[in-house]
């Protein structure tokens, strides 16, 4: 499972993360020229592959579903760090950008990464298999929390707007990350086979019990590396966030088309990990890895913005607009349709890929 991606020689792998933390260093919080952009979008891309080869490492050695869950927590509280770092700097223009970063991340991972895992999954296989129970649990976590963190503030009355009082927000808050600890103790212990991969005959599989594990002392390098590439990503991403910023309001586009963008970059090394998995025809690591990082997600920043929001001024606007709450009840509906049997073909595949062309389409023409 720890195969070394092909773009990258394990010498790669770590010098690589190391390569695109010192250009960080050196350009953090500096206006970049364009080749100094191109240079750090290179590095952010070799940080990304060598971050999927380290998570894999990690996850030989740990087993699944810990190892998607390494994967998943590992960027998502990165990420959260980086909208916190973008809010403080964005001043009020920034008000929407946690909404709009954390709903991307939903569709990214809901309709994007799980699109294309189907996809893979059944050209190779014919049909995706994966396990229903925890499947179906992982998409009923998703819906419960995106509806209280997203959906609810639009509708709330006790504040002007798409906003929630603070009470309210702590509320959320604390929710968010109570669903969130229940679901992993769910993953992690009381139900871990929920979360295994299957045969096209329904057998759990738990292959990483009879696998050769990488030693104590490559797993803890990778576990450094991994931290060490992460970190690059979302700096890097912070670094060329001006040239996005730029680029989206020279194109004419919505400003909460950068939060699009951003979770994009972000959520890289889960979509290359889930496709790899995918061609494994180990479809439901796939799904452990899209659907946990959605929850992660939202379970961890809602939390970390509630926080935050105590010394950063301006309003945190969280409610959706019409449009994407009717995106994200079709993602729900389409979502349960599709795990509820088990099995998904290519056209639950290229459902999903639909709904994930639309969010983007919308977000550029809404």
């Amino acid at each position: 499972m720890a195969s070394t991606p092909g773009a990258l020689t394990k010498v790669g792998t770590i010098a690589v993360p190391l390569l695109a933390l010192v250009v960080l260093a050196l350009t953090w919080k500096r206006d970049l020229p364009g080749p100094v952009v191109v240079l750090v979008a290179l590095c952010l891309m070799g940080a990304v592959l060598a971050a999927v080869h380290h998570a894999e490492v990690i996850a030989h050695k740990v087993g699944e579903p810990f190892g998607s869950l390494v994967l998943a927590v590992a960027v998502t509280v990165i990420e959260v760090a980086l909208i916190v770092t973008l809010m403080a700097d964005g001043g009020a223009k920034s008000s929407s950008l946690a909404r709009d970063t954390v709903f991307a991340a939903v569709m990214i991972t809901c309709n994007g990464i799980v699109g294309l895992a189907l996809l893979v999954g059944a050209w190779r296989a014919g049909v995706a298999n994966f396990n229903t129970e925890g499947t179906v649990a992982a998409v009923a976590t998703v819906a419960t929390l995106a509806t209280l963190s997203l959906v609810l503030p639009t509708f709330t009355t006790s504040k002007p707007g798409p906003e929630f009082t603070g009470a309210q927000l702590t509320f959320a808050a604390v929710v968010s990350l109570a669903v969130y600890l229940l679901f992993v103790a769910m993953q992690t212990i009381r139900h871990r086979e929920y979360f295994l991969p299957v045969t096209r005959d329904g057998e759990v599989l738990d292959e990483e019990a009879h696998a050769h594990p990488p030693t104590t002392a490559e797993t803890g390098l990778s576990v450094g590396l991994l931290l060490v590439a992460l970190v690059a990503v979302v700096g890097n991403t912070k670094g060329i966030s001006p040239t996005i910023e730029s680029g989206v309001e020279a194109a004419g586009l919505p400003q909460a088309f950068v939060g699009v963008v951003i979770a994009l970059l972000v959520l890289l090394p889960e979509t290359l990990a889930a496709t790899r998995s995918a061609r494994r025809d180990r479809v439901q690591i796939s799904l452990n890895l899209a659907h946990g990082s959605a929850i992660a997600s939202i379970g961890l920043t809602i939390p970390a913005i509630a926080v935050a929001s105590i010394w950063m001024d301006g309003p945190l606007v969280l409610g959706l607009g019409a449009t994407h709450m009717v995106m994200l009840a079709l993602t729900v509906v389409v979502s349960i349709l599709t795990v509820v049997t088990g099995r998904a073909t290519l056209l639950q595949g290229g459902l999903h890929t639909v709904l994930f062309a639309s969010f983007v389409f919308l977000a550029i023409s809404p």
